[in-house]
């Protein structure tokens, strides 16, 4: 008999483990702005790299990228045609293209070059969607994808010439070797749960921000469903956090919606920075954060 697990209840229980104590005294209106490859965003709560939002509402993607633009924040995109991304920076949202292992190389460089070309923020790669789960190499509608060396990356990153930041990070290991290509950021992600038993990414953060050394902004994915949540990434050392599926079932009501959300949870955020005594994200202190029994 196969043993069956949820990677996102681990996930939400590890959330729930972590309290935070308070810290009124001297304490002071907080911002939550934040500066990332040279730009401000008026969040450190950002969309993730989700794929296919058609099938979740008309024109999903676009609707998720205007609410992006709308609240101030990061947007990231998965997989898509050309067109799509096009319509999606259109938007105005500074978007960050996260590329699949397409087993041919000379397409990861052509959808490399052509989001340069289209003017994104930065772009990407998910390593975590290399393999399948019976030992082969995966395959994505029809599109055969294989795992990549470091040497690989190295070449993925000079080929951009803007940041290359690599998703579904979860060790040091792999983030060791991320720093050796030239990566310029890292997403610590186990792809809802694309593992069983997969580490909770905010457990895996600390080992990770040690292997790094603080030289790259390290984002956290997976299960952020609350201000609260990003707080508890922040504190313990995330640049900033993505939120993907809490998100999705607004997209049939409209950007305003979505981003009225992210707005929600910004300002989650903020009342629990100003309870705390932290006045901007550079502040986070990880001292604030207790953990009970798990």
């Amino acid at each position: 008999m196969q043993l069956t697990s949820n990677s996102d209840k681990i996930t939400r229980d590890f959330f729930d483990s972590l309290l935070i104590e308070t810290r009124y005294l001297d304490a002071v209106l907080p911002t939550t702005e934040m500066t990332l490859f040279g730009e401000s965003f008026r969040t450190p709560i950002m969309t993730a790299a989700l794929s296919h939002l058609h099938n979740t509402a008309q024109n999903g993607m676009t609707i998720y990228a205007q609410a992006a633009a709308q609240s101030g924040a990061v947007h990231w995109v998965g997989m898509g045609g050309d067109e799509e991304l096009e319509d999606v920076v259109a938007t105005g949202a500074r978007t960050i293209k996260i590329i699949k292992p397409h087993a041919d190389n000379r397409e990861v460089l052509r959808k490399i070059e052509h989001a340069v070309k289209v003017g994104c923020l930065a772009v990407g790669m998910d390593i975590d969607h290399a393999f399948n789960s019976e030992g082969g190499y995966d395959n994505i509608f029809g599109l055969p994808m294989k795992a990549k060396s470091t040497k690989e990356l190295k070449d993925f990153v000079e080929a951009a010439g803007v940041p290359f930041i690599v998703k579904g990070v979860l060790s040091p290991h792999d983030a060791e070797k991320c720093l050796k290509a030239g990566c310029a950021g890292l997403v610590v992600s186990h792809h809802h749960g694309m593992v069983q038993y997969a580490v909770p990414p905010l457990m895996a953060l600390p080992e990770i921000l040690s292997a790094t050394g603080g030289s790259v902004p390290v984002f956290v994915d997976c299960g952020i469903e609350s201000g609260m949540d990003a707080y508890k990434c922040l504190a313990l050392g995330a640049k900033a956090v993505s939120v993907g599926r809490h998100l999705m079932p607004l997209l049939k009501s409209g950007a305003d919606a979505v981003a009225g959300r992210i707005n929600e949870m910004t300002a989650e955020l903020a009342g629990v920075m100003a309870r705390t005594g932290i006045s901007t994200l550079d502040k986070m202190d990880s001292t604030i954060i207790h953990r009970r029994a798990f």
